[in-house]
């Protein structure tokens, strides 16, 4: 198998006791599922979501749920469509989801008034109060994670993820 060179760009407060990250040669075969982009991304994601899904499991809210209400809480009304993007759901799963929060009072659907074929929605007054609820929470496990791994490398992490899925 063809072995490719990969540079990593480093971070400056690496310590000096360890090579930087921009002098370390990428020399990892992405197949190996230890150093394959793909996993990396899975086994951090539900690392990370192991510290958030006791707190929504005590509020009775799947992941899924809580990130429908989170984009409408920052956004306001939308559709089904750009709460599917913006929440990374399935548009098959998003029409459950819509079910069970409007079954449980948590948001409502609205006709658009410029285009009556299109539904918006929007969270009810009981959907604020619980991401108001939630929201202390979510910031204390925030802070958590920070203190652990570094508010910095948080903040470049994300900076990096979020410069990865704008790649065209």
């Amino acid at each position: 198998m063809h072995q490719h060179n990969y540079e990593i760009k480093g971070r400056a407060e690496m310590s000096q006791s360890s090579k930087s990250l921009s002098q370390r040669p990428y020399n990892r075969h992405p197949l190996e599922t230890k150093h394959a982009l793909p996993m990396a991304l899975l086994r951090a994601r539900e690392s990370t979501m192991a510290r958030f899904r006791p707190m929504l499991n005590a509020h009775g809210i799947s992941e899924q749920q809580w990130r429908v209400m989170r984009v409408l809480a920052e956004e306001g009304v939308l559709d089904a469509t750009d709460i599917s993007e913006r929440a990374c759901i399935f548009a098959s799963s998003l029409s459950r989801i819509i079910k069970t929060l409007e079954r449980q009072s948590v948001l409502i659907r609205e006709r658009n008034t410029s285009d009556a074929r299109r539904i918006q929605l929007r969270l009810t007054p009981k959907g604020h109060q619980i991401v108001s609820e939630i929201t202390p929470e979510s910031l204390a496990i925030y802070a958590d994670l920070e203190d652990k791994f570094g508010r910095d490398r948080v903040a470049e992490l994300l900076d990096m993820l979020n410069e990865l899925v704008a790649l065209k």
